[in-house]
């Protein structure tokens, strides 16, 4: 079924109309961590995008409530992780406030630049962050891959309809 074009149905602009119209649209599920003097810090995130091939970079949204928000504030490299679909326990436990996020059962170790990198990802990259661009409540981040591993195996976990879910057949 799709939407028909009935603009009598249609809604002025409003949070509301944003996160229903986003609730339709299936985005794959990243977490970002990031080095700081109190531990590690991340979070779970579907605004990850590509930007540029040359060079190397992408961009992922944060709020500026969040709790990460200030170690990405001032972290100079992030790490960012693609999950895969037998990972929805960790993309809630990094989405869950107040959330144990590096305890047990998370496995992750120190990676280069003494960014946290996850263990069994699907992929994963160390980014130095060029820039943090104002888009109202959040921030854009803008990051310049540096290195990673996408030999991760299987397949990618999705966010769809407000809840975490896998490819189908």
């Amino acid at each position: 079924m799709t939407a028909t074009p009935d603009l009598g149905l249609a809604q002025l602009a409003s949070p509301d109309l944003l996160r229903s119209v986003f609730r339709r649209h299936a985005a794959g599920v990243a977490v970002i961590t990031a080095p700081d003097e109190t531990g590690p810090v991340g979070f779970t995130a579907t605004s990850l995008s590509s930007v540029s091939a040359e060079p190397p970079m992408l961009s992922f949204g944060i709020g500026t409530g969040a709790s990460s928000w200030p170690a990405v504030s001032r972290a100079e490299y992030v790490g960012v992780h693609i999950l895969g679909e037998h990972q929805q326990a960790l993309a809630a436990t990094f989405a869950r406030s107040g959330a144990d996020r590096f305890g047990a059962p998370t496995v992750w170790r120190e990676g280069p630049q003494g960014v946290p990198v996850l263990d069994d990802v699907l992929a994963w990259l160390v980014c130095r962050v060029v820039a943090r661009v104002p888009a109202g409540d959040h921030r854009i981040v803008l990051a310049e891959v540096v290195l990673g591993d996408p030999a991760g195996a299987g397949r990618p976990l999705l966010y769809h309809q407000g809840r975490f879910t896998a490819l189908r057949d």
